[in-house]
């Protein structure tokens, strides 16, 4: 099956309904009471109707006129889940304050033939993407078609002809007569509707709640409450806990361990050793899509007792010694940095992007700029430790868990336990925060492992904060050399990049960026590969967050290097780009931030501009602006005193959830590019709590985030807005610093750099 193909027209999107419960459910009833089988419910999967639990593939109706809306993608904060039900609220024309959602099961999914996942393709299930334009039509469909029944429902009951019937605010009415019913008193009937055709949904400029409408989160009253149930608060009867080791060099192997020693200590039930070298389950291909890759179990040991503090205690104290293998190699962070540097002076191992001929006019022109740019190790930092919960037995295995892709966590716990798939249940808890650390499902692996080693009771196994620090799956170092040389009129006639760094890295934007796709006419881009042990994975805004930097950072210093305004300049560039969208958040930030007013000394603006998902097309993804106005001591303390952004989407559906999440982007990105930074020692990462890596503190803070609307462009599309404002900041930052102490910043973070000026 292609995952990645849409399997349903839009115009003819065929829906059965089924009576359920005394409800309408739109899709296949599920028959399965197993999948139902929760220990502890989610308090978001309550029954519409006492002692009964309603699942079906996209949304029900009950009798109390509740609709509850299946969402398949986690909500780690990002406001996904509310996104997933106005979209379908916006066809069916529901009460708002009706509307709940809860999670589409994974298990049901591979049952129903990937009724869920679908719409979406691989990313179906992962934790974004929430206004894809296979998603957005799915449930535009599913919304209009649950309408249409209720209405030819109503109009049966009344003999008057459907065309009459308004449906709005979960009632049904006709005019003339004067009659109503709410959704849910006429649901049952609307479940044995067949229509002769699908509707098609309205025109997106006929739209009444998308866009126009801004709900708050529909699990903040949980949340605010406390009863939000992340993975961390799972408990079940009969449960044990387990504090987990796993190799302190990646890649490592478990050398011995002395269980022995520490059996008697207070609560200790037994030790679990993982151990990758044994073998796992064969799955079939044909099923299991693993959109994310298959992540490599590491080798570990864990400690099971009573309570989470006695495994902890006793991992603590048990011996044991490791064989670090080819990974001890690397005795320093210089030792990693250098290795990533020096690469640089050799051509790359793998050509991204050629056009023209960039190395032959290169030197050739008026001036050449030149810049190399370092970004480091970082980690996700996730408030909410690595954690999950997980029941294994002969056949069947529950796993409760705060996963960002409940699909990928289902397959990979199948392939470590070796139950079948049909018998994986994977129960998704709230997530306390993810940001592409728990995308590969190499924690929920770890779970599953250290728990079939102790079979028939669950066991919760916590990663300790030193643990999800040390073994996570990092943002990839990598360091880049950019040239170009500048025509007579100040601009790039020729473009060259080397960029290298540890395995993960990525040149996307270096390679898909405006600057790469026909802007200027001579290019090449080059990467390699430098053979480093530590694992890394995405990290918001995967390969895109370092390239912007380097490409932003670079451009400015091209503009400085022509004599031209670094604003001017950048809309002088993308003037040429047929996404007017560019320049059109372009102005906005340069008016609404009053750029180029007169500042004191030691303050500076600075300016950069970066698309996220375009893919090396225009009108793709989400372009984002922004203005940093900053404020530098002359003992080098910055300051950040404001952040202006703009941004095109093409359209919003949410506009306060998209302040949100600029908001949040920019406080992530900032403190990416001011704080953060993991180090290697003798394979090792050193860093391990807060104290060793800094964060940013309430103090740290803008003075002001700007959210300006101004930028968007109106084009059909409606493109994430989670990842992209992260790329943005950094450069701006820099570029800021450089304006008010004449100090070119090209390595982050730049809480190591000397910023101090007279």
């Amino acid at each position: 099956m292609d995952m990645n193909r849409m399997e349903m027209n839009r115009r003819e999107f065929l829906i059965n309904a089924a009576a359920v419960g005394g409800g309408l459910a739109i899709g296949i009833t599920w028959s399965d009471e197993s999948s139902a089988a929760f220990v502890n419910p989610e308090p978001w999967a309550q029954p519409l109707i006492p002692g009964t639990v309603e699942f079906t593939p996209w949304v029900s109706i009950g009798k109390d006129n509740i609709v509850t809306v299946r969402v398949t993608s986690p909500d780690l904060g990002n406001g996904i889940m509310t996104q997933f039900a106005m979209t379908l609220t916006e066809e069916l024309n529901c009460d708002w304050s009706k509307v709940r959602a809860e999670y589409a099961p994974a298990n049901r999914n591979l049952k129903e033939k990937n009724v869920y996942s679908q719409p979406g393709g691989i990313l179906g299930y992962f934790s974004g993407r929430s206004t894809g334009p296979e998603r957005t039509a799915s449930l535009l469909q599913v919304g209009a078609s649950a309408r249409e029944r209720l209405k030819e429902a109503a109009a049966q009951s009344w003999g008057v002809p459907r065309a009459e019937v308004e449906a709005k605010n979960s009632v049904v009415s006709h005019k003339k007569s004067g009659k109503k019913l709410t959704y849910g008193e006429i649901a049952e009937k609307a479940a044995v509707i067949k229509l002769d055709s699908e509707p098609k949904p309205k025109d997106a400029k006929d739209w009444w709640f998308l866009g126009k409408a801004s709900p708050v989160k529909l699990q903040l009253p949980l949340i605010t409450n406390g009863s939000a149930v992340y993975g961390i608060d799972v408990k079940l009867p009969d449960m044990v806990y387990a504090a987990l080791m796993q190799s302190p060099v990646h890649g490592g192997k478990l050398k011995s361990y002395d269980f022995e020693k520490v059996k008697n200590m207070p609560g200790v039930r037994g030790v679990a050793v993982v151990d990758p070298s044994e073998p796992r389950a064969a799955l079939d291909p044909k099923i299991v899509p693993f959109p994310l890759g298959l992540s490599a179990p590491q080798s570990a040991i864990a400690v099971i007792a009573d309570h989470y503090w006695q495994a902890k205690k006793a991992l603590e104290a048990m011996p044991m010694e490791w064989d670090d293998g080819p990974g001890a190699q690397w005795k320093n962070d210089a030792q990693v940095v250098k290795a990533a540097k020096d690469a640089l002076d050799r051509e790359g191992k793998k050509i991204e992007v050629t056009r023209g001929k960039p190395l032959e006019l290169l030197d050739k022109q008026a001036k050449v700029v030149e810049g190399t740019y370092y970004t480091p190790y970082c980690d996700h930092v996730t408030m909410e430790p690595l954690n999950g919960t997980c029941k294994v037995t002969a056949d069947r295995v529950d796993v409760w868990h705060p996963s960002q892709h409940s699909q990928q966590g289902l397959f990979v716990t199948a392939h470590e336990t070796g139950v079948a798939p049909e018998n994986v249940y994977v129960h998704q808890t709230w997530v306390g925060g993810g940001f592409g650390r728990r995308v590969y499902s190499d924690d929920i692996r770890m779970v599953a492992a250290v728990a079939k080693k102790f079979p028939g009771r669950p066991v919760k196994v916590i990663w300790s904060r030193e643990e999800s620090m040390r073994q996570g799956r990092f943002r990839a170092l990598e360091a880049a050399k950019l040239r170009a040389g500048l025509g007579a009129d100040g601009m790039p006639v020729a473009f060259h990049v080397r960029s290298t760094g540890g395995p993960g890295k990525s040149v996307r934007y270096l390679a898909d960026g405006p600057h790469a796709s026909g802007m200027i006419e001579n290019v090449q881009v080059e990467s390699d590969i430098i053979p480093l042990n530590i694992l890394t994975g995405p990290y918001r805004g995967p390969g895109y967050n370092s390239n912007s930097f380097f490409i932003e950072t670079f451009f400015d210093e091209c503009a400085v290097a022509a004599g031209i305004d670094p604003m001017e300049y950048r809309l002088k560039l993308f003037a040429k780009w047929p996404d007017k969208g560019w320049t059109k958040c372009l102005n906005e930030v340069k008016t609404k931030a009053r750029w180029g007013r007169k500042l004191p000394k030691g303050w500076g603006q600075g300016v950069a501009i970066v698309n996220w998902g375009m893919g090396g097309k225009p009108e793709h993804g989400t372009t984002v602006a922004a203005v940093a106005t900053v404020e530098v001591s002359k003992q080098g303390v910055l300051r950040i005193d404001s952040i202006d952004i703009a941004f095109d989407t093409g359209r919003i559906a949410n506009r306060d959830a998209i302040a949100a999440q600029i908001e949040g982007g920019v406080i992530f990105g900032l403190n990416m590019a001011l704080n953060e930074q993991l180090t290697v020692e003798n394979g090792r990462i050193v860093e391990g709590n807060y104290h060793e890596y800094p964060m940013l503190r309430i103090g740290d803070m803008p003075k002001r985030i700007n959210v300006h609307y101004g930028g968007l462009s109106g084009h059909e599309r409606m493109a994430e807005i989670g990842e992209p404002p992260v790329g943005a900041v950094g450069p701006a930052v820099g570029n800021a610093i450089f304006k008010a102490t004449g100090k070119r910043v090209r390595a982050m973070p730049f809480r190591l750099q000397d910023l101090s000026w007279t």
